[in-house]
Order: C-alpha cells, then structure tokens, then sequence
C-alpha cells in the first residue's frame, strides 16, 4: 500500500475486512452501501417505521435510529417486528452517544450498533486536563472494563459495531494529549478497536467524521495507514461528513469529504448529511458512489508516482509564484465560463456577480462576483467592471481594445509559437495524461517559470481528478512554480450530478494545497435541469452561469481556501431533534446569510452540540422542548432561551461580540 492507499493514479479500492449486518455484507470488495438516519422520535413506533420505508424504497441498504436511552433502545424491537411484519428486513443501525446501557439493549435486538468513543466513557467538559501516563492508562483501563460487555454481547449475538469518532466530540483526555487533531481522531477510535480485537470481534466499521472536509479526509487516510501499521489489514469504512447542512452547500462539502477519499479507493459505505428529509440524503449517496461503478480500465495509464511531494496527512498550499492576482499566498480565483453565450451584454455579467446600475452608470459587485470571465473569441461591446478581466482566444487578441483588460490563453504549442504573447499575462493549457502524446516535457521551455504564465491543467480522463494531481507531482519534481488553475468540465445529466462532478475532482485537488484558481464548465453532453423536492426547487439551473458561479464560490467556501459567505453547520435531525430543523434553520440564514465569514451551528439537540460544534464561531443548540442554548465557540453563553425569541438573542450575541454587521 502506498502511504493510504492502492493507488495515487486509478481507483483501486482498498481492501479491507469482510463485515455482516444482518445479511449484508459490506468490504472487501463488495459494493459501497448507502445509508441514511431517521428523524422521528424512536418512540413514535409506526413513525418511524413508515419513514424507514420512505428511506428503503429510495435505497437505503441500512437505516440508522436514535436510542439515547433505554426505553428507546427498547423500543427498535417493536420497529423491527412491524418493518418484518410488513416484509422489510433491511438492516437497522441503533445511534448510541452516551449511554452504554442503551447500546447493550440495542445489540441484543437489531443488527448494528453506532457507539461515540468521545461520549460513550469518557468525559467530555472541555476542561484542560494534563494527564500522567499512569493516570492515562488508568482511564484506558475504564474504558476497557465499560466498554467490554458490549463488545461481548455483540459478539454472541452476530450484530455488527460502527466505532464512529467525531472531532467535535473527542474527550477530555484525547483533547489534553492530541489536541483537536486527525491524530486525536484516529487515536480516540483506534482505542477502542483495540479493546474489541482484544476479545477476538472483528466485525466491526470505522468512521472519522467531522463538518471540516479537510480534518475528515486527512483522519481517514491516517486511519488507513495506522491500521495497515499496527494490524496488516484495515477495516471497512463508513464515509460522511457532519452537519453539512441543506441544499447546494450540504451538497457540495458532502461530496468534497466523501468523494476525495472515493476517489482513492476508500470508503466501503456512504451517508450525506442532509438537513433535509432523510429519503432525500439517498440519491445523492448514489450519484456519488455511481462514479465509481462505471470506471473502465484504460490502455494509456497514468504513470504512478515515484515520489510524493506534498504531506496528505496536513494541510499546506504549493508554493507557486503570483501572476497579477492569480497564485502565491492569494486567494484562488474564479473563471466563469461565457464563452457559450452567442452575445455577452452588461445584463449577462449580472449571473456571475456584476449588476450594472445604468442611471448610475456604475457596477455592484458582490462578494462572489467572478475574477475573471473567458469569452471564447468575443470581445465585449462595453465597459467592464473596474475588477474583471477577460479571457480570449489567442486568435482573438489582437482584436481587443484594452490590453490590461484582455489576456490570451493557449495551448503548449501555440504558446512557443506564437507573437500574441501579452507581456504580464498568458493562460498556457496542459492535458494531464489523456493520451500517450500529453508530456509535461512538451515546450516546456517556453513555459516553465515564465513571469507572465499561469497553467490550466485538465484532463478528459474518467479518473482526472488523479491525472492532475499527478501532473502536480510532475511540476514539482521539475521544480516549476507557476501557478495553476483548475479546469474541470462535466457531462452530468442532473443538478446532483454537476455538483459531484465538480465538488469532488476540484474539492479533491483544494484539499491536497492544490489550485490557485479554478474553472468549471459543461461538455457536450451535459444537461440543465432543477430538482424539485416536495415543492422547494433547491437547486434551480435557470441561469447555469449563476449556478455555476455560486458552486465556484462554494467548492472554495467547503474548502477553506476563500471566504465568501457566513458557513451554517447545521445537523440532518434525529430523534432528538427539540424544534424543526429545517424551518429554523432556513429562518436564520435569512437573517444572518450576509455575515461573511461567521460559521453558525444548528444543532437539534445537546448531543450534537456543542459535540458537533467543533468548528463553529457560534452555535444555536436545542436543550430541551422549546427551549435553545447559545454558544459562542463551546462556551455556554445563555441557557433555556425561549424558543420564540431565540433568533433575536443570537443576532444580540452576534452584536455583543462584535460579529454582526448591518444587511446592505
């Protein structure tokens, strides 16, 4: 195994241990399941039985339920007797968090159990706490005494356990000798697959969630590696990302956490947390886990890496030099693509951030207005907004009026051969391994480390994502700085299916430190239409540009690379859940949706906050029936606020800590 993976250049799936949920089987090499997770209280027996069947019929193969305590426990046996009765028999999953009691009862009726290794011993007050070895061992000792039992249960009755690690639930003691790290992460799970391999139960999955792609994929890989090290062999994986949130921006950060470490071959199981209805979290899960169902091997194969350059395992951003406002330490970039278009008027800018006031004669431009705009070979009629610039052909300009408004862009060759050079500014396309004759060494002396070149790297493989990835290896071991944009089409039939495409090749690249700018674009066989559901349209294509400017500035957002807009965490609901999530949720983004920058959590429930809240300025947390809690980071700040005024003390908390700022 490479570092985490089979493979840097195809999608080879990691083999990984053999698991039974019922009569599922799931890893090695059988196909990735998708899940999702009921919102009804678990009391609520035929509730809950009929959205399991909401859930099923959409393609659930397993069905997660809350028991937070004993009497819910209890009670999945009367769901499961009325699914049978009514002839499904699809695997449930009991939610257990602190309770141990709950999950011994649960493990004894149905055929999974979910234990947090964060709540289900531990502490967890957010105390700092410095912890001897011997004290350390000493509470090692406790988990394993507490811990045990359910493994032993398990164990008799064939039901399988998802060790599921949240980062904002790690422990005291993990906090105190890790920190809020991946390395904690691991570290939290890994305990406790110790204490189960000690008893001889292996049938048992693993996640490392959290609502920071970037924490999640590198959690997973050192997961991967670490067990690869300690044991030789490596457990299956159940993917997601918490607390993504609702339509596009759940989408999207769902598909960059999950999608990235699809893409190299891990994950054996999916869920996409939506705050939406759970049926509705199902199509997603299966237009990403499709991607991976149709890739047929090639002849030409992209060469393996014979040596890394960058650390999968953190964060850093390649070192490239700047050209104008594209590389070095700057945010990436937004190309939006107009070239389509058969005129471009004043009016046509408007979709990618620019509204011409004409009694004014002036431009507003907001905060995701696009950087630049290619045009194919048009040249514009008009004056252009003070911030954008243009894109041509390299035919088209010597036709432009302005040059510090218009830049060339070229293939390799046109670039070593052509007299349409602009001195501060050339766009120079590569094709990342498509084909035998696409070689890095093709003119590089031309381009390589020119002042005024930024490369555009795309590839019309099925596995792109890993062609340009590679071609970034490629760079670096010529030492070429340069810096890069991402161009990345897709030929999606739907909405979902655009976002995926996107969110997963480009999100992947940002994730690695990759990218100073991106493009993204529609092949000849893409389609435009809305999704529809129970009458929200909760990704219109009327404009495509607008859209496909919005999910530009998205993929950046998800990605921490550039701000643009207030972040929601905000969790898909459970049967804790205290108010409406959806509803509540769509009332304070009204609100506060031109905070940039400020990441707000919703949380339905004391469980999930401030656990989930790990990356939260703030958080609206329910504590109980019409009664919410508000945090500033994971400080408690006002307890048992009527819900009914509750909106109207966040926006007060948000002015009292300098963080709000008045709606234009």
């Amino acid at each position: 195994m490479q570092l985490y993976c089979e493979s840097l250049t195809e999608n080879k799936r990691i083999k990984t241990v053999e698991v039974k949920i019922g009569d599922l089987l799931l890893g090695n090499g059988h196909p990735i399941r998708v899940q999702t997770m009921t919102t009804t209280d678990t009391m609520d027996t035929i509730g809950t039985v009929e959205q399991t069947i909401r859930c099923i019929e959409a393609g659930a193969e397993l069905v997660r339920i809350t028991a937070p305590s004993k009497k819910e426990a209890e009670n999945l046996l009367n769901i499961k007797n009325e699914l049978h009765k009514r002839g499904y028999h699809t695997p449930l999953v009991a939610d257990i968090h602190f309770t141990p009691n709950a999950a011994e009862i649960a493990a004894r009726i149905i055929e999974k159990v979910r234990v947090n290794p964060g709540n289900y011993v531990d502490k967890k007050k957010f105390e700092q706490i410095d912890y001897t070895d011997a004290e350390y061992a000493e509470e090692i000792d406790r988990i394993r005494e507490r811990f045990t039992p359910l493994v032993k249960i398990c164990k008799e009755y064939g039901t399988a356990m998802r060790i599921g690690t949240n980062h904002g639930s790690l422990s005291d003691r993990i906090m105190s000798r890790y920190g809020d790290t991946a390395n904690g992460m691991v570290e939290s799970a890994m305990e406790f697959l110790r204490i189960a391999r000690g008893e001889s139960y292996h049938n048992i999955v693993l996640s490392m969630k959290s609502s920071n792609p970037q924490v999640m994929v590198q959690a997973y890989r050192l997961l991967v590696q670490t067990m690869q090290n300690e044991f030789g062999l490596i457990y299956p994986l159940h993917l997601g990302v918490t607390e993504a949130g609702d339509g596009e921006d759940g989408r999207i950060k769902s598909a960059i956490g999950i999608g990235t470490l699809l893409e190299d071959g891990i994950g054996d199981t999916i869920r996409v947390s939506l705050t939406e209805d759970p049926e509705f979290e199902i199509p997603v899960c299966q237009d990403l886990v499709k991607r991976y169902s149709t890739i047929k091997p090639t002849e030409f194969k992209v060469p393996e890496v014979e040596k890394l350059s960058y650390d999968p395992f953190s964060y850093n951003r390649r070192d490239s030099y700047a050209v104008d406002n594209i590389g070095s330490k700057q945010v990436p970039v937004v190309i939006a693509d107009l070239s389509k278009l058969e005129t471009i008027t004043p009016h046509d800018l408007q979709s990618i951030g620019y509204t011409y006031d004409e009694p004014t004669d002036k431009w507003n431009i907001s905060d995701a207005a696009a950087d630049y705009v290619f045009t194919g070979s048009k040249i514009l009629d008009f004056n252009l907004p003070g911030t954008l610039k243009v894109i041509v052909n390299e035919d088209a300009i010597g036709n432009a009026s302005d040059p510090s408004k218009y830049f060339p862009i070229f293939d390799a060759k046109q670039f070593a051969e052509s007299n349409n050079k602009n001195r501060h500014l050339n766009f120079v396309m590569l094709d990342c391994f498509s084909d035998p004759s696409s070689r890095i060494e093709e003119h590089m002396g031309t381009w390589a480390n020119e002042a005024s070149v930024v490369l555009c790297l795309s590839s019309t493989r099925q596995n792109a994502m890993q062609a340009i990835r590679r071609m970034f290896v490629e760079l670096h071991k010529h030492n070429i700085k340069n810096p890069v944009v991402l161009i990345t089409d897709s030929n999606g039939q739907t909405p979902d299916e655009h976002l995926i495409h996107f969110a997963t090749e480009t999100g992947a690249l940002l994730l690695d430190g990759f990218g100073d700018g991106i493009c993204l674009g529609y092949g000849s066989n893409a389609k435009h239409e809305s999704l529809q559901t129970k009458g929200r349209t909760y990704l219109p294509v009327k404009d495509s540009n607008q859209w496909t400017n919005n999910t530009a500035f998205s993929i950046l957002q998800a990605t921490r690379t550039r701000i643009s807009k207030t972040e929601y965490i905000s969790c898909p609901s459970c049967g804790r859940t205290l108010f409406d999530l959806q509803e509540t949720t769509a009332k304070i983004r009204s609100v506060t949706n031109h905070l940039k920058g400020v990441k707000i959590a919703i949380m339905g429930c004391i469980v999930n906050g401030p656990g989930e809240m790990a990356d939260a300025d703030f958080g609206y947390v329910g504590s109980g029936p019409g009664k919410i809690t508000l945090y500033k980071g994971k400080e408690v700040v006002k307890r048992n606020v009527d819900s009914n005024i509750a909106v109207e003390e966040l926006i007060n908390l948000l002015k009292d800590s300098e963080a709000w700022v008045e709606p234009a």
